[in-house]
């Protein structure tokens, strides 16, 4: 390991990675510190997909609206398992308070330059670390099973449209004209022409740790437990006893992240949205666009390594055990949703999603000092936003002005 780097990076996920290598840019020595290596978490299991159209936070009326019957469907789109429910109740009563009409609209705007920066911020980054050619321009087709379902949904998507963000609503015969193979319960569907992906998500993760190498920085194996500020910098201290010092740290470590802030003075509700997918064989099924089925709150995606069909959120924490049996039930109602789909052959998989109560990352200095970066809490917009953070962690490293408002995304806005 390099000695005294300027910036000690603590996660390898795509946040993390991303970061680092803004920064190595930026003309910063940089060493990345993770628990188990890159790519190792969410950043390998989700949907690859690059969601810039997704300007509305999860927190929202309708979202409250649905989820007590959610709630009550133990495989269902959203859930708490029983012996998690008293613990996240806190959680649960911040996330209902920043449903309130005032603070979605603060949130959409929030979320909107983000995403925005992020969209900007992302082929330049691609041409910069080789990575373009895993940029997919696929789009993203929403079906819906009823009438009621698809009205429901169209002043989100005018939100949208007054954003300039392109939306064409379907009938049956533009839906199968797309995407062939569509169960006839979908009559109605929203196609978004302007959404992106990457071909794999683990391989798009590991090419910026080669990346990020060839540069002429460190990756480390090892656990940060707490982190320090001393004099004109930041000791990290291991589980194994052994001390780093860098002149600045970024915490970038996914649903792990809020233990290591709360060591200064940062007591912030992070919780973990368990997402669960399986991934078939490459000839399960002919996916040209990713479907996303939002009444049921999956998706299927056609990546390199297969098509993953997974989604949902479970709201359980970093301990319990996995259950599974959320990811056979998303993959048996895919089967339902596109009848031709060959379901055997599949690998199952769970990884922890880093959610705050209002949707929004946390992005900023820690409570005690500037010399720690907080780049984290993006719940399953990682990927997704991970440009636009790089990007902002890199100016707040370096003094530059970030050239989005960030008092949104303050980690002491709790």
């Amino acid at each position: 390991m390099s000695a005294n780097p300027e910036v000690i990076v603590v996660g390898a996920g795509v946040v993390g990675l991303t970061a680092a290598l803004a920064l190595q840019m930026r003309g910063l020595s940089v060493t990345v510190v993770d628990r188990e290596g890159p790519a190792a978490g969410a950043s390998a299991g989700n949907a690859g997909a690059l969601a810039f159209s997704d300007i509305l936070p999860l927190a929202s009326p309708g979202m409250l609206w649905k989820a007590p019957k959610w709630l009550l469907d133990p495989l269902g789109p959203l859930t708490v398992p029983p012996a998690y429910a008293l613990k996240i109740a806190p959680w649960m009563l911040r996330f209902s308070r920043a449903c309130s009409p005032a603070q979605v609209r603060r949130s959409t705007v929030a979320q909107t330059a983000l995403m925005d920066l992020a969209r900007a911020e992302l082929e330049p980054f691609l041409a910069a670390t080789g990575t373009l050619p895993m940029l997919r321009k696929e789009g993203n087709l929403q079906v819906y099973e009823t009438e009621a379902e698809f009205r429901a949904a169209l002043p989100g998507w005018q939100v949208r449209i007054d954003h300039g963000i392109e939306v064409i609503h379907m009938d049956r015969a533009q839906m199968d004209a797309l995407q062939p193979g569509l169960s006839p319960r979908f009559q109605h569907g929203t196609f978004t022409p302007g959404w992106q992906s990457v071909t794999d998500p683990k391989d798009y993760t590991l090419t910026l740790a080669d990346r990020f190498r060839a540069n002429g920085g460190t990756l480390a194996m090892g656990q940060v437990v707490a982190l320090s500020p001393a004099g004109e910098g930041v000791t990290l201290t291991l589980a194994n006893g052994e001390t780093l010092a860098a002149t600045h740290v970024v915490l970038a470590a996914g649903a792990h992240s809020h233990h290591l802030a709360k060591g200064l003075g940062d007591r912030i509700p992070l919780e973990t949205e368990r997402g669960y997918n399986t991934t078939l064989p490459a000839d399960a099924f002919d996916i040209r666009t990713q479907v996303t089925f939002g009444g049921h709150g999956f998706v299927v995606t056609r990546l390199t390594s297969g098509i993953r069909v997974g989604g949902a959120v479970e709201l359980g924490g970093l301990s319990l055990p996995p259950n599974f049996r959320r990811a056979e039930a998303m993959l048996k109602k895919a089967q339902g949703f596109l009848p031709g789909l060959k379901t055997s052959g599949g690998t199952q998989w769970m990884g922890f999603r880093p959610s705050l109560p209002d949707t929004l990352p946390a992005i900023g200095h820690a409570r005690t000092t500037k010399r720690v970066t907080y780049a984290f809490g993006h719940g399953h917009l990682g990927l997704t936003q991970s440009t636009a953070t790089a990007r902002l962690v890199a100016d707040l490293v370096t003094g530059a002005r970030p050239p989005i408002d960030l008092t949104p995304f303050s980690p002491q806005r709790f």
